[in-house]
């Protein structure tokens, strides 16, 4: 990948029990293309990963999200797991950090179980989108079409299904990182 978000400052909002893979690979991604970026969290010290039901890797935070300012970031990535978007959609100052986002018109990536915490905070009313198939009625039922597609694109949001989508995924943030506000 070329340095197209070269200046750019992506958030990645994550607890324990996000999905390794999908924390490091897109991380890897928006790294790899210039844009710095830093793990947001619910809480400090470090976050534990998991490789889907077994304990991974330990990750400092960078800062919390009750402390960090969404004006400071171009992009927010929310990886998935199971326990990390349940813990997140439960935190009020997660959920108007995501909220920030859709808000101001900037980009979001969102994959797997990633969708539950913009459930949580109602942006995902008349967008398109896809998830880990148990989040569609989640979705439906919060008034988002979903589909079953590898990576879809809406206005700036991002969403994937699961790890196998990880590379059309990773390549699509990266793209609509660099178009910047939408």
């Amino acid at each position: 990948m070329t340095a197209t978000l070269q200046g750019k400052r992506v958030a990645f909002l994550a607890t324990d029990g996000v999905e390794e893979v999908e924390y490091v690979q897109p991380r890897k991604a928006v790294e790899q293309a210039g844009a710095a970026a830093e793990l947001v969290s619910i809480k400090t010290g470090k976050i534990t990963s998991f490789e889907h039901l077994d304990q991974s890797t330990a990750y400092e935070v960078d800062v919390t999200v009750a402390d960090a300012d969404p004006e400071r970031y171009d992009a927010l990535v929310l990886p998935g797991g199971v326990a990390n978007p349940d813990f997140l959609r439960a935190d009020p100052d997660a959920v108007r950090f995501v909220r920030s986002f859709f808000d101001a018109g900037k980009p979001v990536g969102v994959i797997c179980h990633g969708p539950w915490t913009l459930v949580e905070a109602d942006v995902v009313r008349g967008r398109r989108l896809t998830s880990w198939p148990s989040l569609r009625t989640d979705l439906v039922n919060a008034g988002a079409e979903w589909v079953d597609e590898q990576v879809v694109t809406d206005n700036g949001l991002v969403s994937s299904r699961n790890p196998d989508d990880l590379p059309a995924f990773c390549a699509k943030i990266v793209e609509e990182f660099a178009e910047g506000r939408h």
